[in-house]
């Protein structure tokens, strides 16, 4: 079985086949250290600074390899089916061999992982308020609005035992507020598209 990358996703690893041995073996590096402890910006702008390439160049190449870890440990492919999988992406017999021995001594770990279910804290009710500032020691007459929220969220437990609610009171201005809601917007439009009905097939199954 082989995997098949976006073009994006491609594009992310393109800089990869571009790069000495050294520098593919300090990214395979950079890819363990986010599986274990998540983004490390410092260490991102180092790298971005010797390859002389923007930060984000880095964040996404790294992103990049890690998803490529996770779809190849989703589908538990064979080492075969791996390297196959990573030929047309233009790395070297070298590249390749450096790619598949991290794809090998990570596996069991990312499955386990994947196997992990994630509880993650969903919406469950919001109740809010207008307010606004009339007056200050500075300022005797101004009228500052501002909207209180206070935003209630559950998580389901991993041993159904029940659900766990948390309370967050926030305030915002009506303009920040109206930003926040058209990039909500923004994104609920965008989790209705075809990509990204395609990427939610794929981590159900």
């Amino acid at each position: 079985m082989l995997i098949s990358l976006r073009n994006d996703h491609k594009d992310h690893l393109k800089i990869l086949t571009l790069q000495p041995l050294q520098v593919l073996v300090d990214f395979c590096k950079l890819a363990i250290d986010f599986i274990h402890n998540g983004p490390n910006n410092k260490r991102y702008t180092v790298a971005a600074q010797k390859l002389e390439v923007e930060i984000e160049t880095i964040r996404n190449c790294i992103y990049g390899l890690v998803n490529l870890l996770q779809l190849s440990c989703k589908h538990k492919l064979s080492e075969a089916d791996f390297r196959d999988s990573i030929l047309t992406l233009g790395f070297s017999h070298e590249q390749q061999s450096i790619l598949s021995q991290l794809y090998e001594s990570k596996q069991e770990e990312i499955q386990e992982l994947l196997s992990v279910p994630v509880c993650e804290p969903h919406y469950e009710n919001l109740k809010w308020r207008f307010e606004a500032q009339v007056s200050s020691r500075a300022l005797l007459q101004q009228a500052i609005p501002i909207v209180a929220m206070e935003l209630e969220l559950k998580t389901e437990r991993d041993d159904k035992s029940g659900s766990k609610k948390e309370k967050i009171l926030l305030q915002s201005d009506p303009n920040n507020l109206m930003h926040i809601a058209n990039e909500l917007e923004k994104a609920l439009l965008e989790s209705k598209s075809r990509y990204s009905r395609k990427i939610q097939r794929t981590l159900k199954n």
